[in-house]
This record gives C-alpha cells, structure tokens and sequence, in this order.
C-alpha cells in the first residue's frame, strides 16, 4: 500500500503541475483576452443584401449567432484554462460565402495576442478573414 501511494502523489502532482509550468513566468492562465470581429466588408455591396452572419462557440459555451451591420464589432472575453485548451471558433455567412474560423486557440494565441492590449483581431472583408495582433498589421488567415 505505501508503494502505491509513493507512487501516485508524485503522479498526481505532476497532472496538476504540469500545465501550469508553461504559464507561471507570465502568468498566461489569469489573463483575460479580448476577442474582436469586425464586419469589414467594403460599402460598395448591393441594398438588401443581409448583414454579416457570425455564430461562435466553444466547447462549453455558445455565443450564439450576431448579424454585424457594416463595420460593426464583436467582442468576447476568455482566459486560458489550466490545460490550455481554450478554443472558440466561428462560422462567418455573408450571402453565399461561408468560412469556419477559429478565432482564439490558446496555444496559437496567448502569445501573439499579448502584443495589442492582449486582443485577438479579426476583420471580416470581401477576400476573406483577417488577422492582427497589433491593428496596423493584417494577414489574411482565412480566404473565403
């Protein structure tokens, strides 16, 4: 019985442990990031034409769906779980395009997105979905 648990503390402790290691010099897992879509789409598009359709979610939580009229923002916020894990991805719908996009992945983004204000940015455009982490720079990620 003490063999067994000599053995299993030190591998309970390593579980817990362990995805901490990578976040304790910044402390990554108590910062909350802000994630920003914005409805780009150039003004030159038809009447009637129905505003951007966005739907986002994650595993656990439903943002639900949001129509964004012209150059209008989204906005969310999450922190990074202890497994870093977190991932919320979107569907965007503007007349017959369509494109899934995800738009904050943990260990692609708790580093990238710390730059601006820790803000991940997205703008929606005519050629596709576009990425910044700095709001000057934009790299287009995800074309339609």
């Amino acid at each position: 019985m003490a063999n067994l648990k000599e053995l299993l503390l030190p591998m309970l402790a390593l579980c817990i442990l362990y995805p901490l290691a990578f976040a304790v010099n910044e402390d990554l897992l108590f910062i909350k990031y802000h994630i920003h879509i914005t409805n780009d789409m150039p003004p030159d598009f038809p009447p009637y034409i129905p505003a951007l359709s966005l739907h986002c979610k994650s595993k656990d939580e439903d943002l639900g769906e949001k129509e964004l009229s012209e150059h209008q923002d989204y906005t969310w916020n999450s922190s990074i779980n202890d497994f870093r894990t977190t991932l919320y991805f979107c569907n965007a719908r503007w007349e017959k395009k369509q494109r899934y996009f995800v738009a904050f992945k943990a260990t692609r983004d708790e580093h990238r997105c710390r730059v601006y204000h820790n803000s991940c940015l997205w703008s929606v455009r005519g050629d596709g979905i576009y990425f910044s982490n700095n709001n000057s720079t934009w790299t287009n990620e995800y074309p339609w």
